[in-house]
């Protein structure tokens, strides 16, 4: 009888080789990244309370979490080629693990910082992990693109981000904020659990440890470490930019650059990437794509809360078929396996969104907000898998851990970039003139996805079987 402790699972003969018992933990792993980054928006008021804090330094919470992800999503990729993706996995699940004990017992703010970082860390290893495995246990069974998989992966982690503030809500109001932290004992215990019974163990690695400095690519991971923080912080101060972080930024990507050329096993291999145009562009539109979402979205929240004046549960309840339409969309997209059409849509719906905000005003009726909550759903659906399945298609094998991980970087640069962006547009105030400047950048990004995937005539049409 094969269990999930055999090193060769003769998966080509299983029927379905993506049932609940393998995906189960691989989906519900990658869930933990989201649900983290939203929870925390409902604890920050106590927490600020607690330790007299400030929001600016509360928020500090928000952002140690976006930094962690971003550097080691690809590095737990790095890791997951070297030790194994189970392994990697695994380790994960436990700094989670800890990382909840350490915020929920924090005597002062430090340690929720610390705990913050860790819960990055740890959560960032279930994605390029997960992507790793799929693409092994595809391989073996012959399945070509598992694209009902990956939508999968789109459709949790579109339902987890809703269900995070909800849930924290939930949680800090019943428990205290310090349940927010605590929360991640159970999570990361149950996915343990799962881990064990439905993943099998990765092949020993006897020989690979001699050299690990090498193998691990140690110098890259710290110059893209130095790379994307410095980047990202940047990115998230421009109202007042810090031209200095910049000019760090292109020094050490130049560096960064320089060195994994050289390496013999790099952590970002520039010469595939160079070769790879195609890759390098669904990178580049992921965080294109993200920065419209995210900055129509969290800009919209604002607005209809500080202009409008509907309260947090109304906006809830309005932005409510955004979620609804992600999870349709993403689930008929991913069941015919399209890529290229859907990028299209997203290009599309994602410019009608700004075309409908440029004519919405603080006294528009609440369904027109509604039909606006529904495009957003549209462009979020369209753009999740697809560019997820083109990745899939696009990443050699071997690297795909790696460039996994290095797709939700690009993914957090949008996101970081659109607070800017917001903070830019608003000023001071969320009015309807500053949400119009935002419908603006919303036209101007949906014109940009349409016209890079119209023109780039490498994306496949569908993903194949």
């Amino acid at each position: 009888m094969r269990t999930a402790t055999d090193t060769t699972p003769a998966v080509a003969q299983d029927r379905n080789p993506f049932g609940l018992r393998f995906a189960g933990p691989l989906l519900f792993g990658s869930t933990l990244n989201p649900i983290n980054s939203s929870m925390i928006a409902t604890g920050l008021v106590g927490i600020g309370l607690d330790f007299h804090k400030g929001p600016g330094t509360t928020a500090s919470l928000i952002s140690v979490l976006y930094l962690c992800s971003a550097v080691m999503q690809p590095t737990m990729g790095k890791l997951a080629m070297v030790f194994g993706a189970r392994r990697v996995l695994v380790a994960g699940l436990a700094i989670l693990l800890v990382a909840g004990v350490v915020g929920a017992a924090a005597p002062a703010f430090g340690f929720l910082l610390l705990s913050r970082a860790l819960i990055g860390v740890g959560t960032s290893a279930a994605y390029p992990t997960a992507m790793a495995l799929v693409r092994k246990r595809a391989d073996e069974a012959g399945t070509g693109v598992p694209s009902r998989m990956l939508g999968n992966f789109s459709i949790a982690s579109q339902v987890t981000t809703v269900i995070g503030l909800p849930l924290g809500g939930l949680l800090a109001g019943t428990f205290g904020w310090r349940a927010i932290f605590f929360v991640n004992v159970p999570l990361a215990a149950f996915t343990l659990v799962l881990t064990f019974v439905g993943v099998a163990r990765d092949r020993p690695t006897a020989g690979r440890r001699a050299s690990l400095f090498t193998t691990v690519d140690v110098p890259g991971v710290a110059l893209f470490a130095g790379t994307a923080v410095s980047l990202l912080v940047f990115l998230s101060h421009l109202r007042s930019p810090s031209w200095w972080l910049l000019a760090v930024s292109v020094a050490l990507g130049a560096a960064l650059v320089g060195w994994e050329r050289r390496a013999p096993q790099p952590l970002v291999d520039v010469r595939m990437l160079s070769r790879n145009g195609q890759l390098m562009r669904t990178y580049l539109r992921q965080a294109i794509a993200s920065l419209g979402i995210y900055t129509s979205l969290y800009g919209t929240s604002q607005w209809m809360e500080q202009s409008a004046h509907y309260t947090a549960s109304q906006v809830g309840l309005i932005m409510l078929p955004l979620s609804a339409a992600s999870i349709v969309v993403a689930r008929v997209v991913s069941s015919r396996g399209r890529i290229r059409l859907p990028l299209v849509l997203t290009g599309v719906t994602m410019l009608l969104t700004g075309l409908v905000m440029l004519v919405i005003t603080h006294t528009s009726p609440v369904l027109l907000l509604i039909g606006m909550s529904l495009l957003f759903g549209l462009a979020n659906g369209f753009s999740g898998f697809a560019n997820q399945a083109a990745l899939y298609t696009q990443a050699p094998a071997s690297d795909v851990a790696v460039a996994s991980g290095l797709y939700r970087t690009f993914a957090y640069f949008g996101a970081i970039f659109s607070s800017s962006l917001i903070g830019i547009a608003f000023g001071s105030a969320a009015t309807d003139a500053g949400f119009h400047v935002v419908a603006l950048v919303t036209v101007g990004i949906g014109l940009a996805v349409l016209l890079m995937t119209v023109l780039d005539h490498a994306i496949p049409a569908q993903a194949s079987k």
